[in-house]
């Protein structure tokens, strides 16, 4: 390899903008080439983020550019196909979540990425930002005591009305599983990334804007392993008080023995002694840039780092199934009504 990853990006949609622009400003990596089946937005993108080729073929585009890292930010309905396309010539990828279209195309996408010798990571950018980050550092060092539960509102406040959705990412609406394949799945990575490991769930779903297939609403309890207990409240209809609400896309509670800590829709943490009416604000380092407090130049500066240097990698596809079988216990206690426990 040269002295930078040579990364080739697969989708010009509305998110695949911020991996573009997180791309044309690592040090460690050059946006090579860009595909898209529609090469007017494909173009458009390209001259945003430093003019790399364009191609509507990926095939072709990988052929003729043979890149060191594939990164597909694609809908969930493409993924398969792109990463068989991948490992079939035995490239490390980096492919966007929600992860394929179900636990089975995923377990799929896995094996046909192992068969081929191909490093496949998920890009699950929550844990990497940068409140979270702060957060599982004040866990680890036992901050807050031990752990009773978290807590996550999500309000994005997007949800509303005829039009919901098709200003910026339209195929969610047809997405027969929505709030928790789409976005759940984010909070369901972060409470294993702060607290541990899921034991069993239980989940009450519903749907609110007709306009759409899939759930929007709902209540997600997961037991962990530890004793602690996890609760994700979504509601994309309701919002949250923050000036840009897709900055944390809801608010989050941690209470434990000797403090709680709390998480605000302007990407601030406070933490509160137990027994104390006063709430301190934590400090810690983070820009306003990108999505997320740049979560998605986080997450490839770590995959840069693990192929440059040979740090440790999070988000292995293999380990990320963990998540995709937590929430089909989710979706399978929503349909019976009862606990279900991730197999």
């Amino acid at each position: 390899m040269s002295d930078k990853i040579r990364v080739a990006q697969i989708g010009a949609g509305f998110f695949a903008q911020f991996h573009a622009e997180a791309w044309s400003r690592l040090a460690g990596a050059e946006l090579v080439a860009l595909c898209d089946l529609d090469p007017t937005r494909a173009e458009a993108l390209a001259a945003k983020a430093g003019h790399p080729a364009v191609f509507t073929d990926a095939e072709a585009m990988l052929d003729q550019v043979r890149p060191d890292l594939v990164d597909i930010a694609t809908p969930p309905s493409s993924h398969l196909a792109l990463i068989e396309i991948v490992a079939d010539r035995g490239l490390p990828m980096i492919c966007q979540k929600a992860f394929c279209n179900s636990l089975a195309e995923a377990e799929t996408a896995v094996g046909l990425a192992e068969a081929g010798g191909a490093a496949l990571v998920v890009h699950e950018n929550f844990r990497f930002q940068p409140w979270y980050r702060t957060a599982k550092r004040i866990l680890e060092a036992g901050g807050l005591g031990t752990l009773y539960q978290l807590t996550f509102r999500l309000r994005p406040g997007d949800g509303q009305g005829p039009s919901a959705y098709l200003d910026r990412q339209p195929y969610f609406r047809e997405m027969p599983r929505f709030l928790l394949h789409e976005t759940g799945i984010h909070l369901i990575d972060t409470f294993r990334f702060l607290a541990g490991e899921v034991t069993s769930v239980f989940a009450d779903l519903r749907r609110l804007n007709p306009v759409i297939t899939g759930e929007d609403a709902g209540f997600l309890l997961l037991r962990l392993a530890d004793g602690p207990r996890a609760l994700f409240d979504g509601n994309r209809l309701a919002d949250h008080a923050a000036e840009n609400r897709r900055l944390t896309m809801g608010e989050l509670l941690i209470e434990g023995s000797d403090a709680s800590l709390r998480l605000d829709g302007f990407g601030r943490l406070f933490q509160r002694a137990h027994g104390s009416a006063e709430e301190i604000s934590v400090p810690f380092d983070w820009q306003d840039r990108g999505y997320g407090g740049d979560c998605v130049a986080a997450l490839q500066a770590h995959v840069i780092g693990h192929l440059t240097e040979g740090t440790p990698l999070e988000n292995r596809a293999r380990d990320y199934l963990v998540n995709l079988r937590i929430e089909e216990a989710a979706y399978r206690s929503a349909d019976l009504g009862g606990w279900a426990v991730p197999s």
